[in-house]
């Protein structure tokens, strides 16, 4: 076990920690949470000893091991192969065995009367204890159950650490941090180098993890399956919340409701004791009650409101309508000296479309964005459509901004038409505040840089937009105003992302790259996994099927019931396989009724010749009525693809 004593920090004016204690029990799951700079990270170094803090503010059992991830790499890391580097996890328990085969060997060739032969008796015994449930032989297979779940190959072992990219080496870190099995692990943004398999087995591996955690993650997904209470930092205060991260949301947003009715009170009752003091100050009959009220406003403890992500609303500047085929690409190859990275990928998207690119890292997601930006050659053909205006963000953006401009004129440039106060708000939402927002380019952290190249390429106009990784350097609310942007834009969209809260809210189609090859999806990132983990469940019953049927036997009675149960299997599968698009179906014909009583509406409206004469009036109809016949027209599309797939998948059942 683990607690906090009273812990408190203050750098100048601001307060980081007020006074707070907490405690960290065995097993627990533990999300900690709070905007931008209210020292999420400062806690957990001082938690490790990262960070000083007074004696006896944290203190622990002695058993209760803490191992520490921070977000960037903080460590130099030798000239050894990967394997040995993970290795080296196990450094105490190698030297402990070691130890103890020295001390045989000496016991076996000393006098049973020598007089050192009880103290090596002894410390054989110690390291013999020490040593119990260690399975030294079970190291390897260990090793690399991790490395590889973590996605390395088995080729990359022998490899230098030297030669991996700083993703990588975190994913090294990270690997040796769980082979070392302390008791509490603290994990700053775990997250951020993985791609999506190798998400979905850090989730399952933390899931049966025996020690207790505490996290820092921007993924909501990731602390809702994972973690099973939150801790929440607000103005110097630690609050502690029964639940996941929805759990939070839900009871943060109660418990403020009861803290403004409160604070509300208070000022009431403030306001009107000093209306009361400087009325009667003056007065000597009042001088005793003026005095009581005094005393009672110094003894007041003040309420504070608890720090709130402001609400920011962005909206994409409008831009032409591009047509209804707005790229289709044709047998894509792309080849890196010898290397493959991927071939024949094909697709085409529609007007609306918005795609998500998965796959593990390497896989070439990246290379696709650049090939399909003009940034990057390939076999093949990548065939825009008509009037197609397209923005990509990227990483290396970042460093193409002019250094000498400061974020204010640099994102107010690029935009077309909004004015600064929008332009100031928008970068309030990326994480720039105050006079943050007239400091030069060139002084800012890449992270600060890439929140920046982000908002400048947000806007411009554009009906095809392209973005690597866009959530890289934002906090959860900064996510959620970028995703209520993205869901309500009417464009086209091609997005790569390991954060599935945030894509799976507006993307309609997953493109999987692996081993080389495309493979297209539809719906979002929870549809494509379900199917990942049908389609890997399938291949299982049919290699369990493949060899049942390679033994040789006589014909068992129970065929009938076999060929039943393979038959109530399969409508099984089908069922789950069109169910999702019969619900998508569904809701298509909800909205095309909507749409179509809407446009009814309208023209009406637009038949009455007294429209005509308000202009204001008939201008705000017009662009309803256009707007509306999109919408109706996506519905139209979502409806006719739902039924062609659910009579697709219906006519390969049959």
């Amino acid at each position: 076990m683990l607690s906090i004593n009273n812990l408190s920090l203050q750098y100048g004016a601001k307060h980081i920690f007020r006074d707070i204690s907490a405690q960290v029990h065995t097993g627990e799951r533990i999300s900690l949470v709070g905007v931008n700079g209210t020292g999420k990270s400062t806690l957990l170094k001082i938690m490790c000893g990262r960070q000083e803090a007074d004696p006896g503010i944290v203190s622990r059992a002695s058993w209760f091991t803490v191992a520490y991830l921070p977000q960037e790499i903080t460590i130099e890391l030798g000239d050894r192969s990967l394997y040995d580097e993970a290795e080296s996890s196990f450094d105490d328990i190698l030297a402990s065995q070691e130890e103890l085969e020295r001390i045989g060997e000496k016991l076996a060739g000393l006098d049973q009367n020598a007089p050192e032969i009880d103290l090596l008796l002894e410390r054989q015994g110690d390291l013999q204890h020490l040593l119990e449930g260690q399975d030294v032989f079970r190291m390897r297979p260990e090793i690399e159950k991790i490395l590889f779940g973590l996605g390395f190959s088995a080729d990359d072992l022998e490899q230098p650490v030297a030669s991996f990219s700083g993703g990588w080496i975190m994913r090294l870190l990270l690997a040796k941090l769980l082979l070392q099995k302390p008791a509490l692990l603290l994990l700053d943004e775990p997250t951020n180098h993985l791609d999506i398999d190798s998400l979905t087995w850090l989730e399952d591996f933390l899931l049966q993890y025996q020690g207790a955690m505490i996290i820092i993650s921007h993924d909501r997904s990731f602390l809702d399956r994972v973690t099973e209470i939150t801790w929440e930092l607000s103005i110097g205060r630690l609050t502690v919340y029964k639940g996941n991260y929805s759990f939070f949301l839900v009871e943060k947003e109660q418990r403020l409701e009861l803290e403004r009715a409160a604070y509300s009170n208070q000022q009431a009752m403030i306001k009107q004791t000093e209306r009361f003091i400087t009325r009667f100050r003056s007065k000597s009959t009042k001088a005793r009650q003026v005095q009581s009220r005094v005393k009672q406003l110094e003894k007041l403890e003040r309420i504070e409101l608890s720090e709130t992500e402001r609400s920011v609303h962005f909206s994409f500047p409008p831009a032409a309508a591009s047509g209804r085929d707005v790229l289709t690409l044709k047998g894509v190859h792309k080849v890196f000296g010898e290397k493959t990275v991927f071939e024949d990928v094909s697709l085409s998207l529609q007007r609306g479309d918005k795609l998500a690119v998965v796959g593990v890292n390497g896989a070439g997601k990246s290379t696709l964005l650049k090939i399909l930006a003009g940034l990057e050659p390939a076999e093949g053909e990548v065939c825009p459509g008509h009037n197609v205006i397209l923005s990509y963000f990227g990483q290396h953006q970042a460093q193409e901004l002019a250094g000498e401009l400061s974020l204010l004129d640099t994102v107010y440039h690029a935009a077309q038409n909004m004015t600064i106060t929008q332009v100031r708000s928008l970068l309030g939402a990326f994480l720039f505040t105050g006079d943050e927002v007239d400091k030069k380019v060139r002084i800012l952290s890449g992270g600060e840089k890439s929140r920046v190249a982000l908002a400048k390429m947000l806007v411009r106009p554009a009906n095809l937009m392209l973005l690597d990784e866009p959530t890289n350097h934002l906090d959860i609310s900064s996510q959620e105003v970028l995703q209520e942007a993205m869901a309500q834009y009417e464009g086209t969209i091609i997005i790569v992302s390991h954060n599935r809260f945030f894509t799976n809210s507006f993307v309609n189609k997953v493109l999987e790259i692996r081993d080389g090859h495309g493979t297209l999806y539809d719906g979002n990132i929870d549809d494509y996994l379900a199917r990942r983990r049908q389609e890997e469940q399938q291949d299982s019953v049919c290699s369990s099927a493949a060899e049942n049927e390679s033994k040789p036997g006589p014909e068992k009675s129970g065929d009938k019931k076999a060929q039943r149960r393979a038959k109530a299997l399969a409508r099984k599968q089908l069922n789950a396989r069109i169910g999702p698009w019969k619900k998508k179906s569904v809701a298509a014909e909800k909205e095309i009724v909507k749409n179509e009583a809407r446009k009814a509406e309208l023209e009406q409206l637009m038949a009455d010749p007294y429209l005509y004469s308000d202009q204001e009036r008939w201008s705000e109809t017009s662009r309803e009525y256009s707007r509306v016949e999109r919408q109706l027209e996506r519905a139209y599309q979502k409806w006719e693809e739902a039924q062609g797939k659910i009579e697709t998948a219906e006519r390969v059942n049959a």
